[in-house]
């Protein structure tokens, strides 16, 4: 039988299913169609890209650095490990991502409040009124659609000139002359990078630590959540998922990671057994809150933190409560009123690095600082301003560090950055 016959007499059995056979209410799902464009370079297991902007790690930071850097005229690429942008807020399913607001105004915007509220609006949602100072600071968490997020982000790269390369992960890193040369690997790919600038978004640093630059962690780490849904179908954009902590979830390597993966899906699974509930829905993967942090040109304690210290280099502000997760729970502790943390770039660069820059969560601080830094808000504030940073560096060719600060200001503005003590 060929492969056409076989498909009419199969065509033909569905139809007569569905139409000829109405007492078993039969349905089949609409189909629709779309053509993906092939890759000029497809059938070539090597590729080369000479870029001016390297991002890796396409999470809450890094989606954010890769289209401001896109935006402020860089040629950029954009690698990711995993299928999609986002993060913490797409691939964990924390799709509350806060705080933008603090004591009754909006201190974080730029980019990752942009892609927030259109995704809002896209879905029909509702925004937080900014103004009214809640009780409980989770009362001003924005809710958003997880998948419209991812896809979003997508379509803001692809408008800023972005390239992105998903499935792949850096191997190796060597400097070559004033470039670097980031050899990554995916599946049926290798691909070679020559950039002047990097900015690592990988969470833990990873870029860092391949490059030797000190990296600090905890032995303990915060547990990991896997977000989930028993019983009903979430509502996307308009509640939370059930959450499940997973005690010694460590993001370190592969093999730690898919131990918290796999200690998370065991405990769901028996969890829908003993309740006799549908699994309605399953995040792809652990949500991480730690890992390694780098020791930057200066590091933010907490005691800068919860005094709302102003860094004369502060490229933005963050607000979230003291917010460390232990065994017991979680009992966060407010900021006092009045109070906004800011982030300064110093925080951002590995120390005697050169070149490279960080955004997310392994921002230079102390572990009590670092629960409130590390939410998803703070964390797109840090990438717009090293998409700045790494943008004027590569076009200048110095280092971040040595971009007069006011150029980096004056452009996080102009891109709808809220910096601290702009006029």
């Amino acid at each position: 039988m060929t492969d056409s016959t076989h498909d009419n007499d199969r065509r033909n059995f569905l139809q007569r299913s569905v139409f000829g056979t109405a007492a078993a209410s039969l349905a089949i799902a609409s189909t629709s169609h779309v053509t993906a464009q092939t890759a000029h370079d497809a059938a070539e297991p090597e590729v080369t890209n000479e870029v001016d902007v390297l991002v890796v790690g396409g999470g809450t930071a890094g989606h954010v650095a890769a289209i401001q850097a896109g935006r402020a005229g860089a040629k950029t690429l954009i690698v990711e490990r995993g299928s999609q942008l986002g993060g913490t807020t797409t691939t964990g399913g924390v799709a509350f991502p806060g705080l933008f607001d603090a004591w009754g105004k909006q201190v974080i915007a730029g980019i990752g409040w942009e892609l927030v509220r259109e995704s809002v609006e896209l879905d029909g949602g509702k925004l937080p009124n900014f103004s009214k100072v809640p009780q409980r600071h989770w009362q001003n968490q924005v809710y958003t659609n997880q998948f419209l997020y991812a896809i979003l982000a997508e379509e803001k790269c692809a408008q800023a000139g972005v390239e992105i390369a998903y499935y792949e992960f850096p191997q190796a890193i060597t400097k070559a002359g004033d470039h670097w040369q980031v050899d990554c690997v995916g599946f049926g790919t290798r691909r070679r990078v020559r950039c002047k600038q990097i900015i690592d978004c990988t969470g833990g640093a990873e870029l860092v630590g391949l490059l030797g630059f000190p990296r600090m962690r905890e032995e303990e780490r915060q547990p990991g959540s896997f977000l989930y849904k028993l019983g009903s179908a979430p509502s996307p954009g308009r509640e939370q998922l059930h959450r499940l902590y997973v005690h010694g979830a460590d993001s370190s390597n592969s093999r730690t990671a898919t131990v918290a993966n796999l200690t998370g899906r065991k405990s769901i699974l028996e969890k829908a057994r003993k309740t006799g509930q549908r699994l309605m829905h399953l995040q792809p993967e652990t949500g991480f809150r730690e890992s390694f942090r780098i020791e930057g040109e200066t590091m933010i304690t907490v005691n800068d933190y919860t005094s709302g210290r102003i860094f004369d280099d502060a490229i933005s502000y963050a607000f979230y409560p003291v917010d460390l997760h232990t065994k017991t729970g979680v009992k966060p502790k407010p900021l006092q009123r009045g109070k906004v943390p800011t982030i300064p770039l110093r925080a951002l660069i590995p120390k005697g690095s050169r070149n490279l820059i960080v955004a997310g969560r392994c921002v230079s601080s102390d572990r009590l600082a670092n629960s409130g830094l590390r939410v998803q808000a703070s964390c797109m504030g840090m990438g717009q301003a090293a998409g700045i940073a790494a943008t004027l560096a590569a076009k200048a060719g110095t280092t971040p560090l040595e971009v007069p600060f006011a150029e980096i200001k004056s452009l996080l503005i102009e891109h709808g950055q809220i910096v601290p003590g702009q006029v």
